[in-house]
């Protein structure tokens, strides 16, 4: 990740139950908090969003 930020916005997020358990479990493999695994993941999807756009539209 880039320069860790001293402070970090908060945000409030509503999961199904469904979905909460299955980031729950997933963090658990991983050895992250849940907090620590959403912002893992929206990091990797950002991540893959610009490259991306990166790309040649042709290919």
């Amino acid at each position: 990740m880039e320069k860790k930020d001293k402070t970090k916005k908060q945000l409030l997020l509503r999961l199904s139950p469904n979905l909460w358990e299955e980031i729950s479990k997933w963090a658990e493999d991983d050895f992250r908090s849940i907090n620590g695994q959403i912002e893992y993941l929206l990091h990797e999807c950002v991540k893959q969003r610009k490259k991306g756009k990166t790309k040649n539209p042709s290919e």
